[in-house]
């Protein structure tokens, strides 16, 4: 799940940045309303975190030009205002659920994963393909470890097997469009899958394609 969230708060962001990809969310941050709307408007995003009172553009306008456009993904709205007249304001906007400050870190993540169920997006907590069992919440593939961006790219390819990937997109939304990140680190992350899935036994394989990308297939 690749997750956007606008927040002017340094330490905040952070926090919520580190929280999120702990829980196996891939996720960009950024500081204020105008990077917000230009994020968003590339698209690529399950959900949108995005805070009312920000520098540039306030939430709530970058909402409204998103919604415009016909900017689809759930939206989730944090502020400090917690009067009537403000969530109505947001809703209004075309928010799907408003969370006002402070708040815990394990609601907006509740919340979080119920706004993507509502929107089908929702990546149930184990995924299967292949006789392969990636744990989304242990971050395991079969009872094997893999790293942060391995389970990333795993979960991308198991999330739609057999669907051709090419190693742009997978760039993009495993390391983001802005990435300072080389292409080769996308070789590299599917020689690692490819070695663990080997030493798994799975009947399930990486192919690559010449010239187009990777997809996922089952060998049996």
């Amino acid at each position: 799940m690749k997750l956007l969230i606008a927040e002017d708060e340094q330490d905040l962001a952070e926090a919520l940045t580190a929280f999120f990809e702990k829980n196996q969310f891939t996720v960009d941050a950024v500081p204020d309303g105008q990077e917000a709307y230009t994020y968003a408007s590339s698209g690529g995003y399950d959900a949108v975190i995005l805070d009312v009172m920000m520098p540039k553009l306030n939430g709530v306008e970058v909402l409204r030009r998103l919604r415009a456009e016909g900017f689809s993904a759930p939206v989730m709205m944090l502020t400090a205002k917690a009067e009537k007249d403000d969530r109505v304001e947001g809703f209004d906007a075309g928010a799907d659920d408003y969370l006002p400050k402070p708040f815990a870190p394990d609601e907006l993540l509740s919340r979080v994963r119920a706004l993507l169920r509502r929107a089908g997006a929702y990546t149930p907590t184990v995924l299967r393909f292949g006789g392969l069992t990636l744990d989304c919440s242990a971050g395991l593939l079969s009872c094997v470890r893999l790293s942060g961006r391995e389970f990333q790219v795993m979960e991308l390819l198991m999330r739609s097997p057999r669907q051709l990937f090419s190693a742009d997109k997978i760039m993009e939304r495993v390391w983001g469009w802005d990435s300072d990140a080389e292409i080769s680190v996308v070789w590299v992350h599917i020689s690692n899958l490819r070695k663990k899935m080997k030493a798994i036994g799975s009947s399930a394989s990486v192919r690559a394609v010449r010239g187009m990308g990777y997809l996922l297939e089952d060998e049996t």
